[in-house]
């Protein structure tokens, strides 16, 4: 029998005539805007660039389906009474337009968001100041090894929102998540990673704790069979484990932790109950340095359920 996703079906049925707003004509928003128009929502496009410096093949598609648009220096003036607005990342959900949107009762979200919302398998996320790319790269061909049919998204890969009507629930969906991307989540991977956290981005956000809650939202949504993968070496991410509602996952490359993974001299090896099991040599491994021995640990932590 083949496989309905009735959430992704309602979602579609909802869209029909409602006022939708999408801040940002990137190249991730073209398909986005091209399922909007499919499933006949009433859409209008914010961007801050001027027409000449975005993308032709965009905009040819926002004059093709007659959608409204507002562009140049005060782009957003025009951003009054959506039911739905996908903002892009660069368009943070602090600055006071769509504060008054979220007021009046509009729905902010993103395209990775409802991805997550409405993906019917299991989705991984992986964030972090500092190795995220390749944690997340690892932990998607990791599973493609094991014979899982994998999409992977978010900051790197391809768009994947317009995907979710190909997944199943047997699918898994590996994303790169920015803290631009986790501003506002209210929904959070069944699984998931965040390598580290330092001072980053603190020319956008404005201040280390908006960039710290932002990440934390990676994990504030699990329940409890969640599973979160932290770097106990790091102050911030340590203490994440007071806030998780499912289970923590750890990896060290400093410390003999009881339980978790860690990187101890040229092994990589899993830790249960101050018992060590050899996992793997390090000088197999193509990527060197302990940072990326490191990501290799959140890797094989973040798929070992799996």
């Amino acid at each position: 029998m083949e496989y309905v996703n009735e959430k992704l079906l309602e979602f579609n049925e909802f869209l029909k005539g409602r006022k939708v707003a999408v801040i940002g004509l990137g190249v991730s928003n073209k398909p986005l805007i091209e399922y909007l128009h499919k499933y006949k929502a009433n859409v209008t496009v914010f961007d801050k660039r001027e027409i000449d410096d975005i993308d032709k093949d965009i905009m040819d598609k926002v004059v093709m389906y007659d959608m409204e648009f507002s562009l140049g220096k005060n782009y957003l003036s025009k951003l009054q009474g959506f039911e739905l607005i996908f903002r892009s990342p660069s368009c943070l959900p602090t600055i006071p337009e769509i504060q008054s949107e979220i007021i009046r009762g509009a729905i902010v979200t993103t395209e990775i968001e409802m991805l997550i919302e409405l993906c019917p398998g299991k989705v991984i996320g992986i964030t972090g100041s500092d190795g995220k790319t390749t944690t997340t790269s690892l932990i998607y061909e990791i599973l493609k090894a094991k014979g899982y049919n994998c999409y992977l998204g978010g900051n790197i890969g391809v768009p994947l929102f317009t995907k979710i009507g190909e997944m199943t629930k047997d699918d898994i969906v590996v994303l790169e998540l920015s803290s631009f991307q986790l501003m506002n989540m209210k929904i959070s991977p069944s699984i998931s990673v965040i390598t580290n956290i330092t001072p980053n981005h603190l020319d956008i956000h404005s201040s280390m704790e908006e960039y710290i809650e932002a990440k934390k939202n990676i994990f504030k949504y699990q329940d409890e069979n969640g599973i979160l993968v932290l770097n106990y070496d790091n102050d911030i991410t340590r203490e994440f484990e007071k806030e998780a509602k499912g289970k923590v996952i750890w990896f060290s490359s400093k410390s003999k932790i009881p339980d978790g993974y860690i990187v101890d001299e040229n092994r990589i090896k899993f830790c249960e109950n101050n018992l060590r099991t050899h996992v793997l040599h390090t000088t197999d491994m193509k990527l060197r340095g302990v940072h990326n021995f490191e990501n290799a640990c959140a890797a094989i932590a973040a798929t070992k359920t799996l």
